[in-house]
């Protein structure tokens, strides 16, 4: 014997009628804090910020860093 029951309702109403607690709202708080965390972080990820982070242990990062780049780019436009 095979018996299939198919219930339609929403996820609100499934935990509702199983006496789950509403975790909507705990869940727009936690997300909306992710979202601030990955926006302050995402600035550390541009190139600019890329480079400090490389760089930063050098004494004169900025002036070496653009005195290899163009030594790069000299070299690749005599070739």
């Amino acid at each position: 014997m095979k018996v299939t029951i198919e219930i339609d309702c929403t996820p609100i109403e499934a935990r509702q009628f199983f006496g789950l607690p509403n975790v909507e709202p705990l869940q727009t708080a936690m997300m909306a804090k992710l979202e601030k965390r990955m926006l302050e972080v995402a600035d550390r990820f541009s190139p600019e910020g890329l480079m400090n982070a490389w760089f930063a242990s050098l004494p004169q990062p900025a002036e070496w860093a653009q005195k290899l780049f163009a030594s790069m780019t000299e070299q690749n436009a005599q070739k």
